[in-house]
Parts: C-alpha cells; structure tokens; sequence
C-alpha cells in the first residue's frame, strides 16, 4: 500500500498521520460525551484532555525511540518525523496517564472517573490508529499459510496481519468497555478491565510480530502487558473489595 494519501503540492499527506489524527479526535469527542453523561464538568475535561494529547505523543514517541536507537542516534532530527511512523502504544498510554494525573490535580477531578471516561475512547483510537501501521507496511506477524495472511513488501511469502488483530481486539474491547461504563457505579472499573484485557490481547499478539521492540531477549510489549495487568488487577482488587454501602 502506498503510505500517500494525497499531497499538497510538493508536500505529502501520509495516511498514518491522518489515521492518528482521526483516531485521537474521535476518542476525545467520545470521552467528552462519556464524561457529561456521568456530570463532569466538561470544560475542565477538556483542558486535561488537551494536555493528555501532546504528552501522550511525545510519550509514545520517546518510547519508540529509545528501544530504536540504533535507527535515530545518527541523525536525531529524524526523530520529529513521526509521520513515518514509530510510535509505541505503552509509551501514549504512560505519557498520557501521567498527563491525566496532573490535569486531575489542576481542574480537581477524580482521576478514576476520567480515566473511566478515556478508556473507552483510548480503545476505540486503537482500533482505528492500527490501521496506520497498514498503510506503513509495519506491525506484521510471521510467516503465515491462513488466508487472510497479507504480503509485505516485496517479499513472497503470507505475514499473519497483527495490526489487524489487534485493531479487531480493540474494537471488541471498546463495544464491552462501552456496555460496563453504563452499568459500573464505582469509579476505576473500567479502566482497570482496559489494562487487563487489552493486556492480555496485546501480549499473545506481540508473539506473533518479528519487529517487536525488545528489551535483551524479551519482548518489551509482553513484558510491560504482565506488568499493567498485574498492576491493574491489584489496583480492581483493592478498589472492589468493600461493598457499597
């Protein structure tokens, strides 16, 4: 596929750049319309929102980075490229939380409740941004003999499509987050069940993939899922273990 949507004189359009940018403006309108419907202020959610975006970026960016070295260290402007890809999910979802976490202490609103509100939204973006990784001939599986198995550049042989698991995965993940929200009474549940759940999709996905970013011989992707489903399982635990009165 050709990673040009279209060009702007001599200046190109890349259809990731257009995806993320769909993907992250769907999400916030959704987690505003989640947000009213549970009374938050919205204009205060909109200002952690607007600081989420840009650390989330910038998170997902440096993390890619980091674990990519050897493909910036010679020339670190390529770093500000993004629009050719390489952004890494865990690090939007730390930067992003930690964003959240100061927007909550400077609006003063209930980082759950919030995180409840972007976690459906952060869901359905997933689903919608994978598809940017298409469109980069990137984030692809093994060699495969399924038929929906897909060709990557010129090589001959079927890859199993990863993004297109993980977006389907997501997109589920999103419809059940949407249904508990609605039912949930105590705040964090949501949340917490996007951790766990995207957890778990993320890291038997990731055993697929041959460009995970790697941390020695491990795959840092399955490493960092164990750790937030752990994390998250605890923090649902301790949350959930006193009925409401």
């Amino acid at each position: 596929m050709n990673s040009v949507a279209f060009t702007i004189g001599t200046w190109p359009v890349y259809w990731y750049g257009i995806l993320i940018s769909a993907a992250l403006l769907i999400g916030m309108f959704l987690a505003q319309r989640l947000a009213k419907s549970r009374g938050y202020d919205v204009d205060k959610l909109w200002s952690v929102l607007l600081l989420m975006v840009p650390a989330a970026v910038v998170g997902a960016r440096l993390y890619y980075v980091l674990f990519r070295w050897d493909l910036y260290g010679g020339d670190p402007l390529t770093i500000l490229k993004v629009w050719h890809g390489g952004l890494a999910v865990h690090g939007g979802i730390l930067g992003g939380l930690l964003a959240i976490l100061i927007g909550c202490k400077i609006w003063k609103l209930d980082f759950f409740g919030v995180l409840d509100c972007v976690a459906p939204a952060l869901a359905l973006g997933q689903a919608i941004g994978r598809w940017g990784n298409f469109f980069n001939g990137e984030a692809y599986g093994g060699v495969t003999s399924l038929p929906w198995g897909i060709h990557v550049a010129a090589d001959p042989y079927l890859h199993h499509p990863t993004f297109l698991y993980e977006s389907i995965w997501d997109f589920l993940l999103f419809l059940l987050l949407l249904a508990v929200f609605k039912r949930s009474k105590r705040t964090g549940n949501v949340a917490c069940l996007y951790f766990m759940i995207y957890s778990v999709g993320r890291f038997f996905i990731e055993s697929l993939r041959t460009d995970s970013l790697m941390i020695g011989p491990l795959k840092q992707a399955q490493v960092i899922s164990v750790c937030l489903f752990v994390l998250a399982a605890v923090i649902f635990w301790l949350r959930n273990r006193k009925k409401e009165s």
